[in-house]
């Protein structure tokens, strides 16, 4: 049985991306990024990506360039040696290398949620989180 093959892009170095992106499969920034993100695939920064964000949401985030902003991310964030990140950092899973700047807050979610949290409103998410948290006191 042959699997299905994600697609990857690459944002080369010479790129500079201004804007809102959306995507599902895979993304490799090495260029310049300002803007918003938000996916449900994959991202990766590169050593010579920089990326200014309000927030870059993604399945999981790997980061060895520098980020300017908040990540998001449903599965895993990691954070590579020589990467520079001044946000905060909401995800179930955190990596931190040696040699990492890192500038925020980090809030670990629990398990992976049952929800796409993408695909619902902030207030519908907390409210369940609240009563899912009520189940066990």
């Amino acid at each position: 049985m042959a699997s299905e093959k994600k697609k990857e892009t690459i944002f080369g170095q010479e790129t500079e991306f201004e804007g809102n992106l959306t995507f599902s499969d895979s993304l490799v920034i090495t260029g310049k990024f300002n803007g918003n993100i938000n996916a449900t695939g994959n991202l990766e920064i590169e050593k010579t990506a920089v990326c200014n964000v309000d927030k870059m949401t993604a399945g999981a985030i790997i980061v060895s360039g520098r980020v300017n902003g908040n990540i998001e991310a449903s599965k895993s964030v990691e954070l590579c040696k020589g990467s520079k990140v001044k946000g905060d950092i909401t995800t179930p899973e955190l990596r931190i290398a040696d040699n990492v700047e890192f500038e925020g807050s980090v809030n670990m979610l629990e398990e992976i949620p049952d929800t796409d949290i993408f695909s619902i409103a902030s207030d519908e998410y907390k409210k369940a989180l609240v009563l899912k948290n009520s189940e066990f006191n």
